[in-house]
């Protein structure tokens, strides 16, 4: 029994996740989300007039369950490296959701881990409730399968961070724009990516969200291959006092791609307008299957060379305020969306990012509407002004005593 406001924290969970690991039928099936909250199950409901995503009746069918309304960011950080570490497990990883393919070999204990698509991939294809609808038809056609084989599992169905983030009230007058420089470590969702050369970080790359669309159908989220599981292999990075590049390598990222690989490719460089070096991220390439080469040109992204980069959106869209530009016919097939991207390739000190030079400019849409707007209000109030010392005051009065006053035209 859970009291309301408890968080389990990893020890806990740890402790309440041993019956799966001691029972006869150990095959253990993880369907990973990119975000899940306990919210998102009343508020998606049918009783906020929304028609209810989750129809999988799995949980109410199962002999035994459990619920853990809050779970400590930092055990389902590393969930799947506990799972892996509690046994004997052969690991079959499932990004492209095809059932029919899935062997199972009851020998053995199998642990099957589910890569569940984004509930908000920033492409504005799918709506939050049409993604978790899909994924609870997953969950539904996977588990159905198996039942339908005979073969005895436990399911976890988790996320990597929560959809829904309380702020206590007791900081809110404390609040204001942060970057990873500057935030504890307990607010990351996930680490960032580090590349070492040695003993040292010489690259480090992060975002809440990286995701890719080819020939506008085919979507691939490296969210979770990039930062959780870190399935994607970074050997071919290099680092430099001038250059540096950071690649990315995914081995059958989806069904239809049997390699995949990205370039950041950055630059430092003296300028003499500012006395001083800058960081740039000059370009991004995409390489296909060893084959088909995008490129892409960079806009608005650099940095002095001593801070880190950080842009909430960055991707092909015109309405994002760091762009990537495509320079060849292969580049415009591919949509490319990164959110909360915070980039550093040179100058890392205590392997961890360094102040972060954002790509919002001080003079916003809203600064520049407030400038507008009360320069618009003082020309009014001048105008007023100026009038009013416009007007005079008579010079003469009619005296009821006397002859009538006559003003002649002329005054």
């Amino acid at each position: 029994a859970l009291h309301e406001g408890h968080i389990v924290s990893a020890l806990e969970l740890t402790v309440l996740l041993q019956p799966v690991f001691t029972q006869n039928s150990r095959n253990l099936i993880l369907f990973l989300q990119d975000a899940l909250s306990m919210d998102d199950f009343t508020y998606l409901s049918e009783s906020y007039g929304n028609k209810n995503p989750f129809q999988n009746e799995i949980l109410q069918s199962s002999p035994s369950s459990l619920v853990l309304p809050a779970v400590d960011y930092e055990a389902t950080r590393y969930l799947l490296s506990f799972l892996q570490e509690s046994g004997d497990w052969k690991l079959t990883s499932m990004t492209n959701l095809d059932v029919s393919q899935l062997e199972v070999n009851t020998s053995k204990p199998n642990l099957l881990v589910v890569q569940l698509q984004p509930l908000a991939s920033g492409l504005n294809e799918i709506s939050t409730l049409e993604a978790i609808a899909e994924n609870d038809k997953i969950i539904g056609r996977l588990t159905m399968d198996l039942r339908e084989r005979g073969i005895h599992f436990s399911v976890i169905y988790t996320a990597v961070r929560p959809s829904r983030i309380s702020r206590r009230t007791d900081v809110v007058g404390e609040l204001r724009r942060q970057l990873m420089a500057a935030e504890e470590e307990g607010s990351l969702s996930y680490p960032p990516l580090n590349v070492t050369t040695g003993n040292d970080i010489c690259i480090l790359f992060y975002a809440s969200n990286f995701s890719l669309k080819a020939n506008s159908s085919v979507f691939i989220d490296l969210t979770n291959a990039t930062f959780v599981t870190r399935d994607v292999d970074i050997s071919s990075s290099e680092c430099s006092d001038i250059n540096t590049t950071l690649s990315l390598k995914y081995t059958k990222p989806v069904n239809g791609i049997s390699s995949l690989e990205i370039r950041f490719l950055m630059s430092n460089k003296f300028y003499g307008g500012s006395a001083r070096n800058w960081s740039t991220l000059d370009s991004v390439e995409i390489v296909q299957d060893g084959e088909k080469f995008a490129k892409f040109n960079v806009s608005v992204i650099s940095a002095p060379a001593e801070y880190s980069f950080h842009c909430q959106l960055v991707g092909t869209s015109n309405l994002y305020p760091a762009r990537l530009i495509p320079s060849n016919n292969e580049a415009k097939n591919w949509d490319v969306f990164i959110s909360r991207l915070q980039i550093q390739g040179f100058n890392i000190e205590n392997n961890q990012f360094s102040y972060a030079s954002d790509c919002t400019g001080f003079f916003t849409p809203e600064i520049w509407m407030g400038l507008v707007t009360s320069i618009i209000l003082l020309w009014i109030l001048a105008y007023g002004i100026h009038m009013i010392m416009q007007l005079t005051t008579n010079s003469r009065f009619d005296d009821p005593k006397g002859p009538a006053l006559s003003v002649p035209q002329t005054e």
